[in-house]
C-alpha cells in the first residue's frame, strides 16, 4: 500500500509539475512568435514601414510625390515603381531599398510594394486622355521654359519662381538640390493634389501643357539648380579677404 501510494503521488507531482510548467512566468503564449522582417509580405505593414514617411500613410501625399493617384500610375509603369522602390534615386533623398543595392528588403518584398502600388490604379479615371509621357521623349529649352513657366506657372509661385499667393517658391536652393530632373517632371504632369497643385491638364483651364512644354519648363527649372548646393557663401575668396 504505502508503495502504490507513493507511485500515486509521485504521478499527481508529475502531472502538476507540467501544468505548472505550461503557464510559467515568460513563456511565451500563441500567436506570440517573431516574424523574421525578411519574411514580412503584408503590403500595408511593408509600405508602413519602408514608405509611408515621405509619401503618407495611404499614399496621397507627404513630403514627396502620391503615389495613390490615377495620373501618377498611368506615366509610372512597374519597372519605373520597382526601379525606384529597388534602386533609389541618387542625389536625392529616395534610398534603395533592395538587398543587392544596399537596402533591406527581398527581392520578393519589392515585387509585393509594387504590386500593392499598382493595386491602387484607376484606369478608367484617364480613358480616352492621352497622358505625357513618364521619361523624356524630347529635349527641353530652357529659353522657351521661361514663356512656358510665366504661362502656366507664375500665377501660383510668382513671376520669378520665388513664391506668390498660391504657391512656394520652386527654384529655392535647397528644393532644387534634393530633387532630380525626374521629379520635376513627374511633379508638373502629377501635380501635388494633396496641396492644391494641379496636373499638367489644369494649370490653365482649357489648355493641357504640351509634351514639349513639359520638357521646357523642366529645363527652366534644372537650370536654376546650384552646382554646388549648399555652399555657404557665394564667392569664397572675396569673403576671406583673397585667401584661398
Amino acid at each position: 500500500m504505502k508503495i502504490r501510494a507513493i507511485l500515486v503521488a509521485n504521478s499527481t507531482f508529475a502531472v502538476l509539475l507540467c501544468f505548472g510548467c505550461g503557464r510559467s512566468p515568460g513563456r511565451p503564449g500563441p500567436g506570440s512568435e517573431v516574424i523574421r522582417p525578411s519574411q514580412i509580405m503584408a503590403f500595408s505593414t511593408l509600405f508602413a514601414q519602408n514608405c509611408a514617411g515621405c509619401h503618407g500613410a495611404d499614399g496621397r501625399g507627404g513630403a514627396a510625390v502620391p503615389l495613390h493617384d490615377p495620373v501618377f500610375l498611368a506615366i509610372a509603369d512597374d519597372s519605373v515603381i520597382r526601379r525606384t522602390t529597388a534602386k533609389g534615386v541618387p542625389e536625392t533623398p529616395m534610398p534603395a531599398f533592395a538587398q543587392s543595392s544596399g537596402g533591406m528588403l527581398t527581392d520578393g518584398q519589392i515585387d509585393a510594394i509594387v504590386a500593392g502600388i499598382r493595386s491602387w490604379a484607376q484606369p478608367e479615371a484617364l480613358r480616352d486622355i492621352t497622358v505625357p509621357s513618364y521619361g523624356v521623349q524630347t529635349s527641353g529649352d530652357p529659353k522657351r521654359g521661361a514663356d512656358v513657366y510665366e504661362t502656366y506657372c507664375s500665377a501660383c509661385h510668382g513671376p520669378d519662381g520665388k513664391g506668390g499667393k498660391k504657391g512656394s517658391s520652386i527654384v529655392n536652393g535647397s528644393f532644387l538640390a534634393l530633387v532630380s530632373d525626374q521629379n520635376l517632371r513627374t511633379t508638373v504632369i502629377v501635380g501635388r493634389p494633396e496641396l492644391g497643385a494641379p496636373d499638367w491638364r489644369s494649370d490653365v483651364p482649357g489648355h493641357p501643357m504640351s509634351a514639349q512644354e513639359i520638357s521646357d519648363v523642366v529645363a527652366w527649372l534644372a537650370a536654376r539648380r546650384s552646382q554646388l548646393p549648399g555652399q555657404p557663401y557665394p564667392n569664397r575668396v572675396a569673403v576671406l579677404g583673397g585667401r584661398p
